[in-house]
């Protein structure tokens, strides 16, 4: 199959999902209003820890730089935020997965596109007001074109990175009742070791060790080391993206792995 002709596809699936979002345009008000304050608490709790201090920062910030950091962080986080998981588990509790599998469509590929509108949308709706009035508000570190367009890059492969998560949480849907614990802990283990709560520089050793041996510091570190340009050279850029790459890649084929394995275990329950 072609790419247009598995564009074509899949359209349909962004189409319906991007309706039903704009059906309730007051969620974004809501999301706006709610992402301005949380990242309101974090970027005033990190200057006001860090206000005043001599000299440098540590992991090498200056204060415009880690309030940029933490900042997009947290919009970063909201790039994610598509519900895929929740979705999928719900499916699968009510019964509704089994329409799916009637479609002559690959699931994955069907679900990503009915979440990348919610994931635009929050960029665009949501992300892009709180930078500009954060950006009045505060002094930011302004990144290069360079910079601009590899985050650009970057971002794309956090946001694969983030689904193959969050369809892999999901899918447990299969195996738990409930997967509403399992979205706790995968929540707070992804914000932390992605760097969205403590950028990774500022972490002791050992933790920021095992934080860059695990994917989800592609979804968010990854994306604003190449933005502030803290990586070294060429080849240090073309090493972060090689390596969300390859968690995307590594992802992706997981989770296709956990859809083949639920769908024998759907059968073999109905037969």
């Amino acid at each position: 199959m072609t790419g247009a002709a598995t564009l074509r596809r899949y359209t349909p699936f962004a189409a319906s999902s991007l309706q039903s979002l704009l059906q309730s345009r007051s969620t974004f008000l809501i999301n706006a209003v709610t992402a301005t304050t949380a990242v309101g608490v974090q970027v005033f709790l990190w200057r006001a820890v860090y206000a005043g201090r001599a000299g440098g920062l540590p992991g090498g910030y200056d204060l415009p730089g880690l309030t940029t950091y933490v900042l997009l962080a947290q919009v970063l986080g909201l790039l994610q935020a598509s519900r895929v998981d929740e979705e999928v588990a719900g499916e699968v509790q009510r019964g509704d997965i089994a329409v799916s599998l009637l479609r002559p469509v690959s699931y994955p590929l069907a679900r990503f596109a009915a979440g990348l509108p919610v994931s635009l949308c929050n960029a665009g709706l949501v992300a892009v007001p709180v930078v500009l009035l954060y950006a009045l508000l505060l002094p930011l570190t302004a990144p290069s074109w360079t910079g601009c367009v590899l985050f650009v890059l970057s971002a794309g492969l956090s946001l694969v990175i983030g689904f193959g998560v969050n369809l892999l949480v999901g899918l447990a849907g299969f195996v738990t009742t409930n997967i509403w614990g399992v979205r706790i802990v995968k929540d707070s283990v992804v914000a932390f070791f992605a760097g969205q709560v403590v950028p990774l520089a500022l972490m002791p050793g050992p933790l920021a060790a095992v934080a860059h041996v695990l994917p989800f510091q592609g979804m968010v570190d990854g994306p604003l080391r190449l933005l502030l340009g803290r990586y070294d050279g060429a080849a240090g850029a073309a090493g972060i993206l090689a390596v969300q790459a390859l968690w995307a890649a590594v992802l992706t084929g997981l989770a296709a792995l956990a859809w083949r394995g639920a769908v024998r275990r759907v059968e073999v329950l109905g037969g």
